[in-house]
């Protein structure tokens, strides 16, 4: 089967897979749109997480090619190209309502009843990625794995372990003494990983944007494996850190431009307030109820409430934007106007996003730092690697980044204040 996409073109799907994509779990993709609220701002950002997980998957299949040219194609190999092609497929099919913002009023992960080896930290709230795993482990969606499983040896636990980066089954992984599944991992989520090669590319496309437009050609014929202490790592070749360079300020444009607006941001916030405000919406740990619960599902449930939030939401009514800043030369002037709204009781939103561009530097303790993504220097002559380093001693861009980049803003109702409580406001901001 061949399914046209606007991104990449002609994206096979094997026919061992078709029971997986046309099952509702994977279905239920088609009306969970990518970008949440951004349709707000952006109108053609319609699209879905069900395209996305299937240029993610193709990606994937370009990029293990890649990387496993020089090998033979056994039955070993055909096994972990597969595994990773539904670990890339399915690695956002626990996506709430509007994405991220929803998980917000997830049950306790202890109530999904994950299977023991999933279930780590069972107090703290469930998130996507839990009903991730939930759908592909503990769910009637395992039947539609049959195929794929008698074909070429594919076990749902070992999808689910790529897309949450730990195995406890290494064997699996393993081709002539050498573990691959740091690098199989960092195909299905690192700093250089396929999902992000897709979502700069469509979200710019849908967006009608050109934040996010990088060579992927050029990344993908130039990306290797290196193998340090019997494991493999994702590597790219030191002619190509330049491409990797414009990928990276891709990201961070598409961060301060698109995934940040401060009208669909606003939106979130106030779903959060109606979210606090009532009871009338909660997401099931049953994961076959779950199934219901889609972009439309919530709409419904927004457009039939008389809930102020709701109403405003449903109506794309936002309060009105009076102070933005994108550095801390204006924290000062931030500070005093959160303090005067609280001193004279004015409701107001305040949101603040930030991020850093990269996630090497996050602190030394932090599990992304497990599989590092690795520069590779080869030799013009005998092709081998000659040297290797981590990617962060090969850019300064790291360097350059390295604070997080702050983004505040405060929203409130201005026509409606008095005249008086107006003008104090523009005297704090034009200070």
């Amino acid at each position: 089967m061949e399914i046209r996409d606007p991104i990449h073109g002609s994206i096979k799907v094997k026919d061992e897979e078709i029971a997986i994509i046309e099952a509702p779990f994977f279905q239920r993709l088609r009306s969970i749109k990518q970008l949440g609220f951004s349709e707000y701002v952006f109108p053609g950002a319609t699209h879905t997480r069900y395209i996305h997980s299937l240029g993610v998957m193709d990606i994937a299949t370009k990029v293990f090619n890649q990387l496993f040219k020089d090998h033979t194609y056994t039955s070993d190999v055909k096994r972990l190209r597969q595994t990773v092609r539904l670990a890339c497929l399915l690695h956002d099919i626990g996506h709430a309502p509007l994405s991220h913002t929803t998980e917000f009023v997830m049950p306790l992960l202890s109530e999904l009843n994950l299977p023991e080896n999933f279930a780590t930290d069972p107090d703290r709230q469930a998130n996507h990625e839990d009903y991730t795993i939930k759908s592909i482990v503990d769910s009637s969606f395992t039947s539609a794995f049959r195929e794929v499983k008698e074909k070429y040896g594919v076990e749902p636990n070992q999808i689910a372990e790529l897309i949450i980066g730990h195995t406890d089954n290494s064997e699996y992984f393993t081709l002539n003494g050498v573990n691959f599944f740091p690098l199989l991992h960092q195909l299905v989520s690192s700093e250089m990983d396929c999902d992000r090669m897709d979502y700069l590319l469509r979200d710019s496309y849908f967006c009608g944007v050109s934040y996010g437009k990088f060579d992927l050609d050029w990344i993908i014929d130039n990306l290797q494996y290196c193998v340090v202490d019997h494991k493999a790592y994702l590597a790219i070749s030191e002619r190509a850190v330049a491409t990797f360079d414009d990928f990276l300020l891709c990201r961070f444009h598409m961060f301060l431009m698109v995934y940040f607006h401060y009208k669909s941001v606003c939106l979130e916030k106030m779903l959060k307030r109606y979210f606090s405000s009532t009871k009338e919406y909660t997401i099931p740990a049953n994961i076959e109820e779950y199934l219901e619960h889609d972009d439309h599902f919530l709409m419904k449930v927004l457009r039939n409430s008389q809930n102020e939030w709701a109403q405003k939401i449903v109506q794309n009514q936002i309060p009105q934007k009076v102070f933005e800043t994108f550095s801390h030369t204006q924290d000062q002037q931030l500070q005093e106007l959160e303090s005067y709204l609280k001193s004279k009781d004015i409701d107001f939103i305040k949101c603040s996003s930030s991020g850093r561009l990269s996630k090497y530097y996050a602190s030394s303790q932090d599990d992304s730092n497990k599989y590092p993504l690795k520069v590779v220097r080869i030799s013009s002559i005998s092709g081998e690697i000659v040297h290797y380093q981590n990617i962060n001693e090969a850019t300064d861009l790291f360097e350059k980044f390295s604070r997080v980049h702050d983004v505040n803003r405060i929203h409130c109702e201005f026509e409606n204040l008095a005249p008086e409580i107006r003008q104090d406001i523009l005297d704090i901001i034009h200070k």
